[in-house]
């Protein structure tokens, strides 16, 4: 494959040259730019008879791009994403064509430097890197391709000297692009060429190109699967001395086939593929069986350690293809990967003895099939697999219509994508976790081998993932969980299924046929099966087919036909809408419902009836009987399910702690149990990355701006805000919990933590539309709508606010007057921390000897945090009351250097024992929450067994807190839960202290 790119310089005035040089070059694809000439000037007639299929975005004066390819070719984008109101200078298309995802970039020089157009390309620059990092996290093959107007190296200009004010070669334009590389882009023409002087541009002064006084601008940025198949590039350099020349020269690369080798690994590949040949005898099929068998020694050590391990079992014939869940919207987990979702036949392949077999989900036999059971057959291989049987079409898209044909149309692109292995040589893997089984699929199965593949496996961005294949138009994807074992016939939640495209698989029930019609037919009369196992109507199927698939429709309907009507209820099948006012005499023919076909949808309407159903073909592999609507399940309902894998209870945890041993003055608090807390899911890479200003994302369904990225928020120890966003990213598996309903008092810091801060409470002017809200009447009488805390996506929205530590209520919506827990801070002030240390061991004696469990943190800036569960079932007056009584209980064990005075002048520089923070509207900093404080310190929670002299606030920042809890857990889950009997701990104090 030929990849060129071609900065043309007004494609108009030399389409002549343009169309000499492609009948000479013949390049597979080509990117151009500097087209100079408008959308509807392009000469696309010229290019279609030259062969080549184009996309393109023109623009009348200087710049404009496009992408041209021997094969069908796919728009899936015409600019970058984000906005720049400055300058439109740049330019933008991504395609797919080849099965490649193919940018064509134009950025223009931003000359003269320094000036706002040099401010621009960096600006441009930077949303290149974020949609750059989106493509690579899709892990589809990709390239950035065109005029980048960048000199990276001293190699890439004729004299370095002459250009270092210049904005092509200023260092902050290159690190940029460094910055690019380092996303993990390949530069292919100086990975083939890391020495030498290659120039792609000559100025049309001074006689440069004479001179050889060039530049090289023009760039391939190749992702890591593209980049191991680079092969060879080179620069048509004579075209720049034709007549009428653009300035820039032709440059282009060539890539291998994906399943092209070297030299050096054919051997390697021949002795796994074997002889594939369709008539192997059994001796050949016996000398390939032996030196499959032969070739487990050349496995990797852990592949075979695998297999070792695995439990000895014989070709497990009754096992069932494993189900996928359908849910409502991507995701992104570090726990899940993600492949592409099929449009095809879903089947286990069953090979031994030289023999294979490809049966569906409900054990129909596919022996129409046959090249892939033939060269299954032939590998010389006793394993089980399963995949997707699918037809490709002329851009390498899945089509469904098309495998329906395959008997008619054997020379269509027929493919068997493998996606797990279940058995091998004897050994039983559905045991071994996903990623162990494709370890060994990826070791024993024959590389690319024409009509089998294996179905790639990305270790992506779900959502970005799922971006791309709508764009691509694919039928969806699915994610699996890493960790998951294979259950065979089971719709497991541990693989999920999005689907870019509404598909139901239906039951053919019927068809009409209108009055004064010539069609075959009109529409089909489909329905699905409720719970009780009755056919229910849900509307008409009346396009997707031309004339020769309702004839082949037809002869099948025909033995079906019956008198009596399949569904619950007669349906009216002329029934008007108000899509269709006026009835067109539709005749029914009842069918014995034994077909099914799956439909696309536009969606289903409130009587639940489907609206703009397309027909997709017939589903042979599935059941009738199994046809039921499909409701896709809340995606954040099923994660939650592998997002808290609690080790032990927390109530145990607080009965560990619970101690009623009679409180002194010299009282030591009851001997803490150390109990892991509760593990939860947390991100492994950064939200954020690169040096950019600007990045949006697309966070739980919403897209969300984060800006002014480098700005230092805590200067003294270099921690930036795009620090905090990835900080919050990170814990909002933890963080979250204790947010969810509460309302928010947003305490922003909009120049960091040494800047000016204000509190906002109302957001009924600022919030986005898709944040939840309450509204509120404070004790003035004033309106408000706070915010509520619900998800991952409302916390990264406060910190966008410059929100740097959060401050949620103690109580939630649907209970504001009826705290969840009561909270006791000590709050020093000329004190040292040790004695906050030692208040916070009393005031735990205190509770214990009440036998309340209570629970630690730090306040992350100078006091401690203790917390009491109510579980709702008390006021914020009788919260107040008992704590209160609690800290009565420890000033009077604790006079000298305790207070509960409340003015701070009357304090004296005691530490004051805060029990008025329980009331209505009062916030403390949050657990989890970060502080405005140097250090970046966190309010963490703590083992009762580390509150001791020698701890510190500082032991507990940005930089440790994530570490912290992947290796204790939620320490504080148990302040959400079963409240205190209040009541009876109050007696008990009576009881124990008097």
């Amino acid at each position: 494959m030929k990849i060129a790119t071609y900065n043309i310089n007004g494609i108009n005035g030399r389409l002549a040259n343009l169309l000499r040089w492609l009948d000479q070059a013949q390049p597979d694809v080509v990117c151009l730019q500097e087209l100079k000439c408008e959308t509807s000037r392009f000469p696309e007639k010229a290019l279609t008879e030259a062969g080549y299929q184009a996309i393109w975005k023109g623009e009348k004066s200087w710049n404009g791009v496009a992408i041209l390819s021997k094969d069908a070719i796919r728009e899936l984008r015409n600019d970058l994403p984000g906005e720049d109101d400055s300058f439109t200078h740049s330019r933008y298309i991504e395609g797919f064509t080849f099965g490649v995802v193919i940018g064509c970039i134009y950025l223009p020089n931003g000359n003269p430097f320094p000036g706002p157009k040099f401010a621009y390309k960096l600006r441009w620059f930077s949303r290149l890197m974020e949609h750059g990092q989106t493509l690579l996290d899709t892990g589809l093959p990709v390239m950035l391709v065109g005029d980048y107007n960048v000199m990276p190296t001293e190699l890439d200009t004729y004299k370095p000297q002459k250009y270092l004010n210049n904005a092509l070669f200023r260092t902050e334009i290159r690190q940029a692009y460094a910055d690019l590389l380092a996303q993990g882009w390949t530069d292919a023409i100086r990975e083939l060429y890391p020495d030498k002087r290659i120039y792609t541009f000559w100025d049309y002064l001074r006689k440069a190109y004479e001179r050889d006084a060039g530049l090289r601008l023009d760039h391939f940025l190749l992702n890591p699967e593209l980049g191991a198949r680079l092969k060879s590039s080179g620069v048509d350099k004579e075209v720049r001395g034709w007549e009428k020349s653009s300035d820039h020269a032709p440059v282009w690369i060539e890539l291998r086939e994906p399943n092209e080798v070297t030299e050096d690994k054919d051997s390697a590949v021949k002795k796994t593929k074997g002889k594939s040949t369709k008539k192997a005898e059994k001796s050949n099929h016996v000398s390939e069986k032996n030196s499959s068998v032969s070739e487990v020694d050349s496995l990797p050590e852990d592949v075979k350690a695998l297999l070792d391990a695995a439990p000895v079992a014989e070709l497990p014939r009754k096992i069932k293809a494993m189900k996928a869940t359908q849910v409502d919207q991507p995701f992104h987990d570090d726990g899940w990967v993600y492949e592409i979702k099929w449009d095809g036949y879903r089947a286990l392949a069953f090979v031994e003895n030289g023999s294979a077999e490809l049966v569906s989900r409900n054990n129909l036999v596919y022996d129409h099939f046959s090249p892939i059971n033939e060269l299954l057959g032939s590998w010389g291989l006793d394993i089980v697999l399963d995949g997707e049987i699918v037809v490709l079409d002329e851009i390498g898209s899945p089509n469904f219509v098309a495998l329906q044909n395959w008997r008619s149309e054997k020379d269509l692109n027929l493919l068997f994508y493998v996606f797990d292995v279940l058995w091998y040589d004897g050994k039983l893997l559905t045991d071994y976790t996903l990623l162990e089984r494709r370890s060994v699929l990826e070791a024993v199965l024959p590389k690319e081998d024409g009509l089998i593949r294996i179905s790639h496996l990305f270790d992506a961005d779900g959502v970005a993932f799922y971006e791309t294949a709508k764009r691509m138009k694919l039928e969806g994807i699915i994610a699996k969980r890493a960790e998951s074992v294979y259950t065979g016939d089971a719709r497991s939640r541990e693989w999920l299924k999005v689907k870019a495209k509404l598909r139901q698989e239906v039951v053919i029930a019927g068809y009409t046929r209108n009055e004064d019609s010539g069609k075959n037919f009109s529409a089909l009369a489909v329905g699905v099966y409720d719970e009780a196992g009755v056919l229910r109507y849900i509307g008409k199927v009346g396009t997707g087919f031309n004339d020769i698939m309702q004839k082949e429709l037809l002869r099948q309907f025909k033995p079906l036909e019956t008198k009596v009507c399949p569904f619950d209820v007669e349906p009216d099948v002329d029934e008007p809408s108000r899509f269709r006012p006026r009835r067109l005499g539709a005749k029914p023919t009842w069918l014995l419902p034994e077909l099914v076909c799956e439909v696309e949808f536009a969606e289903i309407s409130r009587d639940g009836k489907l609206r703009q159903a397309s027909f997709k073909g017939l589903r042979e592999d599935k059941d009738p009987g199994d046809v039921v609507l499909e409701v896709p399940s809340v995606t954040d309902e099923v994660l939650e399910d592998f997002n808290e894998e609690v080790e032990v209870s927390v109530d145990e945890a607080a009965e560990a702690d619970s101690d009623t041993t009679k409180v002194s003055a010299t009282v030591k608090p009851s001997k803490s149990v150390r109990v892991k807390g509760v593990k939860r899911k947390m991100s492994t890479k950064p939200l954020l990355e690169g040096k950019n200003e600007i990045s949006e994302k697309y966070i739980d369904g919403h897209v969300i701006k984060f800006t002014n990225l480098n700005k230092q928020y805590w200067p003294e120890d270099g921690i930036t805000k795009r620090d905090m966003f990835n900080y919050y990213d990170q814990i909002a598996p933890y963080m979250v919990p204790y947010l969810v309903d509460r309302p928010m008092s947003l305490n922003r810091f909009p120049g960091g933590i040494h800047g000016q801060s204000f509190y906002q409470k109302n957001v009924a002017e600022t919030a986005p539309e898709w944040a939840h809200t309450m509204p509120h009447t404070n004790e003035k009488g004033e309106e408000r709508e706070y915010l509520l805390g619900h998800d991952r996506a409302t916390l990264l929205w406060m910190a966008t606010l410059s929100c740097i530590e959060m401050n949620p209520w103690f109580s939630r919506v649907g209970s504001p007057d009826n705290p969840d827990y009561c909270v006791i801070d000590l709050d020093p002030d000329k004190n040292t921390f040790e004695q906050v240390i030692e208040a916070a061991q009393v005031t735990k004696s205190v509770l214990d000897g009440m036998g309340v469990p209570s629970y630690v943190k730090t306040s992350g800036s100078t006091g401690i945090h203790i917390y009491v569960p109510l579980g709702a079932k008390y006021t914020y007056d009788q919260s107040q009351l008992f704590a209160e009584v609690v800290v009565k209980l420890v000033h009077r064990l604790l006079p000298s250097y305790t207070t509960l005075e409340r003015m701070i002048s009357n304090r004296g520089g005691k530490m004051y024992l805060d029990f008025l923070q329980n009331r209505p509207g009062a916030t403390i900093a949050g657990v989890y929450s970060l502080r405005p404080k140097p250090g970046a310190t966190v309010s963490m929670p703590l083992y009762w067994d580390e509150v001791k002299p020698g701890l510190t606030m500082r032991d507990f920042t940005i930089h440790n807190a994530v570490d912290r809890l992947r290796e204790v857990g939620d320490l504080f889950t148990g302040v959400l839960g079963d409240g205190i009997d209040m009541v009876a701990a109050i007696g008990k104090a009576r009881d124990t202290f008097g």
